[in-house]
């Protein structure tokens, strides 16, 4: 089936392997080019989407695949064993909906072989069909984006999915499958206030970009918590980042993106990353490229480094701490990972009807929030988990 939805690379755009250094990415990863590359042991794959229809404003990103590829496989390979495949460009479809299916095909057929896809180009509507993928779940998801943007106009029932709307369909889709959703690094002035109060409504988390600069480590957890993540190039700082017409002076440095992709490859829970709305024809050098090609290689980088250090009852590798808060007589219960130095925090619910028995969760949180229910504070985390269950 994925052979199916899926072109051959261009080799004027994207050389053979003999063309690359050894040792670089280039010259081992294996791709589609004549024959469908195996799948068998593989634990990456790149898909390519030549589809921009649902942006207007930037219709060059549906041809931003191949060079993100040009300057990821003048890369070395991240130290490890890495199974990396690509599997070529997923054509725009009849209709933009048709290009969207696709992905989700595409996406699923991958992740229920538990190989983790890494989308290329195309307007960021087509985080639509990556999330669509996991609509074949029976359980709900978190969804973690990095974006100047929310992307939750109201433009009708009826109305496409398009970069607008994106979002707000993915909330309203039915029957629903998200869990949270959390941005990292929206530009209070590139938002109305009614988007926020929408958000905050629903107990989802927005971080605004100074906040998630000035504590970088902060973002670890939001995004540790998340099964997939999208990245909207609009959301790195045009100097670092000229190949996307919608960029802004503000943003994230180039070694910040990096630095949150790597977080997002340690996460044992995601599944899925897609990077979105570049456009080459505005790329100076390639430098956009460049810079998303060294956030891909973060976070394989990530991803090879990563430690399955979920918290475990008896597990010697966790340290378990407690702390009451005095206000409400209650006691919240951490965990500290022996090996990765990671925090969860526990989360008990009322038991569901028809039972007697609390229902526990375990929610990635960071040493700060354990610091803060030392000072009798309920941090953040704790409370929007709970009123999210309480909805």
């Amino acid at each position: 089936m994925l052979e199916s939805l899926l072109s051959p690379i261009d080799e004027q755009l994207v050389p053979l392997p003999e063309h690359f250094a050894p040792g670089t990415l280039g010259a081992n990863v294996q791709r589609h080019y004549g024959a469908f590359p195996s799948l068998e042991g593989a634990q990456l794959a790149i898909i390519g989407i030549q589809e921009a229809r649902g942006n207007a404003y930037n219709p060059g990103s549906a041809h931003g695949a191949d060079y993100i590829r040009q300057e990821l496989y003048r890369l070395y390979q991240p130290e490890g064993s890495l199974n990396l495949v690509d599997l070529g460009n997923i054509k725009a479809g009849h209709s933009l909906s048709d290009s969207q299916v696709a992905l989700r095909e595409a996406c699923w057929a991958l992740i229920k072989q538990q190989i983790v896809p890494i989308i290329l180009g195309g307007s960021a509507d087509l985080a639509y069909g990556q999330y669509l993928a996991y609509t074949h779940y029976d359980s709900t998801i978190d969804l973690a984006a990095i974006d100047a943007r929310f992307h939750v106009q109201d433009t009708g029932e009826e109305a496409a999915v398009d970069a607008s709307n994106f979002l707000y369909k993915i909330i309203a889709h039915q029957p629903s499958h998200l869990f949270n959703y959390v941005n990292l690094g929206y530009q209070t002035y590139m938002v109305a206030r009614e988007e926020v109060r929408l958000l905050e409504k629903l107990f989802f988390d927005a971080v605004r970009l100074g906040e998630v600069r000035s504590q970088l480590e902060e973002a670890e957890p939001h995004l540790r918590a998340a099964d997939m993540l999208y990245i909207d190039v609009s959301a790195i700082r045009k100097a670092d980042a000229p190949g996307n017409p919608m960029g802004s002076p503000n943003g994230f440095f180039a070694h910040e993106i990096c630095q949150l992709t790597r977080y997002a490859g340690l996460s044992d829970k995601l599944s899925s990353i897609g990077f979105y709305e570049y456009d080459p024809s505005s790329d100076r050098q390639l430098l956009t490229a460049a810079t998303l090609a060294q956030a891909i290689w973060y976070f394989m980088d990530g991803f090879l480094n990563r430690m399955n250090d979920l918290p475990k009852v008896k597990n010697r590798t966790f340290i378990k701490y407690t702390t009451t808060l005095k206000a409400g007589k209650h006691d919240l219960v951490f965990y500290k990972s022996k090996k990765s130095g990671r925090w969860w925090m526990e989360v008990t619910l009322p038991p569901v009807k028809g039972s007697k028995k609390e229902r526990t969760h375990l929610v990635p949180c960071s040493y700060n929030d354990y610091l803060m229910a030392g000072k009798d504070e309920l941090p953040d985390k704790w409370w929007k988990f709970h009123q999210k269950y309480m909805l």
